[in-house]
């Protein structure tokens, strides 16, 4: 199924005028200003806008790259997927967060903290409005209360994994009683009572960009999921799969292609359970994908895309997980990042030099996921190696491919109006049907009427979509490619042991690159082990980078608690994450 759509349809139009409805900068210190009068926000026109001002809150409200939906450092860089990138100078606030050595003043984990909590007081601004609109019909308020709660859970979702002891409050509370509020609240009580009531109130065909019920029911399987109530999760589950439908009305499905995913004409498509919409020319780069304009190849010239600026380098370690045996599943052993099995890669290898690309067995969504030497970079050149990779010695030899546009796409799905040629403009997938899929699979293995065959079954739908990713390598004019794909299903899972090692491992593979890897291993009790292993072979590579960096466990499964909201309430009244 191919379905290419031309006209960018947006919630994030005009949500620049809606940012003075916002509660304060500092959510904690400040009574709400510079809001509406109560009568421009009575109606359904004026509750409606409001509301697409929490929607903008998703896109990031302060412009910080921190606050963006795909979650590139602390989801995929922490995760171990890839590296900062570029060189040791630029943005160089991110190097300690790569070594797993934040620190509560870092400004960055201020900003992703104010984000989120500025879309929490928004949702609440709205749902103030439509408890004292008279000029609602019940259906109205039922509708509108319901995409309201579905982005207040998604937010406190979002602050719990990434802080875990946060502050939660919901509309109710006054605004002079918030700088009071202990980080100490029960999130999953909130999030769970929001998606809950999202559930019941939405409906399931809601209009493309808005969140409809079956949003609101994934999300709450994961939920679950995270507390480990894995029958719960099952049972969520169980009802999108077969139930489950886009907010524009499509039956849930994997798409034929795997990178009809990442291109902007396929927007709001059969794999869309939960997004971010994405819009080009309205004035305002923050309503495009302007939290990935550093992940580009590094100065492209007029042959690849962004022309700056080498961020978000897919690690060694990330490579190398594609790696298959000759029968075509995984090396679950991790033997993928022995000698014998790493991918050939152009590493300390001039652009000029001769190089010929690894001939051996690879999962073919490695060339969707990352640019490497001799291989087509979508419908641009041969990726060429160092000479678009700003510092070999510093950050490896690949570039990020995901969510980048084509060549045939610029000025058109793409945002030139700041200072880099384009952004693109592509909507960001929060939940994809095959992240539900691998989800479901893993609440088969671990739910006590779960299913290992069920489960069985979930993964090879990934894998088998994933047998059928090879159209751009063939349709853009690689005649002499030496990729060598060899992918293939599972014939059982002889055991839960199996059976939850390898669902944990297409995670990694089907999801690489889309902020979900370090939150994963956070939840799986498995994050010291798998990124001790990570930093101990990624440092005998990026020795300058990684040498000396750890893992502490007890301390780095969340970020900090930033110590400037600390300071704005009072150490009496925030309490800083252990080990900080």
């Amino acid at each position: 199924m191919k379905t290419f759509k031309f006209k960018k349809t947006s919630l994030l139009l005009g949500a620049l005028l809606l940012a003075s409805m916002s509660c304060s900068e500092e959510f904690l210190q400040v009574a709400p200003t510079d809001s509406l009068a109560d009568a421009q926000v009575s109606t359904k026109a004026g509750i409606d806008g409001l509301l697409i001002g929490s929607y903008a809150a998703l896109n990031g409200v302060f412009g910080n790259r921190f606050e963006g939906p795909n979650h590139w450092v602390t989801g995929s860089i922490l995760g171990g997927e890839a590296n900062k990138g570029t060189d040791a100078g630029d943005y160089s606030t991110i190097n300690p967060i790569q070594r797993y050595e934040t620190d509560p003043t870092n400004g960055d984990i201020n900003n992703l903290w104010r984000g989120r909590y500025e879309g929490v007081s928004r949702v609440n601004k709205v749902l103030s409005a439509i408890a004292n609109s008279t000029e609602l019909s019940a259906a109205d308020a039922a509708r509108l209360s319901g995409e309201a709660r579905m982005l207040r859970g998604h937010f406190y979702f979002d602050l719990k994994k990434h802080f875990n002891n946060i502050v939660v409050f919901d509309e109710t509370v006054a605004a002079e009683d918030l700088a009071t509020l202990p980080n100490n609240g029960d999130a999953w009580a909130m999030i769970e009572g929001d998606l809950q009531y999202a559930y019941d109130n939405l409906p399931g065909v809601n209009g493309a960009g808005r969140v409809n019920k079956w949003a609101a029911a994934a999300l709450m399987g994961k939920a679950k999921l995270y507390q480990q109530k894995f029958g719960e999760a099952k049972t969520w589950f169980d009802d999108v799969i077969a139930n489950g439908v886009t907010s524009n009305g499509i039956k849930f499905a994997l798409l034929d292609d795997y990178a009809q995913i990442y291109n902007a004409e396929n927007d709001n498509n059969a794999e869309v359970v939960f997004d971010v919409e994405s819009a080009n020319n309205t004035g305002s780069t923050q309503n495009a994908n302007y939290y990935d304009d550093l992940n580009y190849p590094y100065n492209t010239g007029p042959d690849g895309p962004g022309n700056c600026c080498g961020f978000f380098q897919p690690s060694f370690e990330m490579a190398n997980s594609y790696r298959t045996g000759t029968d075509g599943l995984p090396l679950l052993d991790k033997s993928y990042n022995s000698a014998a099995n790493a991918v050939k890669n152009d590493y300390g290898l001039e652009a000029d030099e001769p190089f010929v690309e690894d001939a051996d067995p690879l999962d073919p969504r490695i060339d969707h996921a990352i640019g490497r030497r001799g291989i087509p970079y979508l419908d641009w050149i041969e990726h060429p190696g160092k000479a678009w990779i700003r510092s070999q010695p510093y950050a490896g030899p690949y570039s990020p491919k995901k969510y980048i546009y084509y060549r045939s796409q610029e000025n058109s799905f793409t945002d030139g109006s700041s200072w880099t040629r384009g952004y693109a403009t592509m909507n960001y997938t929060i939940i994809r049907f095959a992240d539900v899929l691998l989800m479901a699979a893993e609440a088969e293995i671990e739910a006590p009427s779960g299913s290992l065959a069920t489960a069985l079954d979930y993964v090879n739908q990934v894998r088998r979509r994933a047998a059928n990713s090879e159209y751009w390598v063939k349709e853009y004019g690689s005649t002499d490619n030496a990729a060598n794909y060899v992918i293939s299903e599972y014939t059982s899972f002889p055991n839960a042991d199996f059976a939850r090692t390898a669902v944990r491992f297409e995670r990694k593979l089907e999801l690489s690159g889309e902020g979900h890897r370090f939150f994963d291993l956070v939840r799986w009790g498995v994050a010291s082990a798998e990124l001790t292993d990570y930093l101990n072979y990624e440092s005998t590579l990026l020795v300058t980078k990684f040498g000396g960096a750890s893992f502490k466990t007890g301390k780095t499964e969340y970020l900090p608690i930033p110590q400037s909201q600390i300071d704005i309430t009072g150490s009496d009244v925030l309490t800083q994450n252990p080990g900080y």
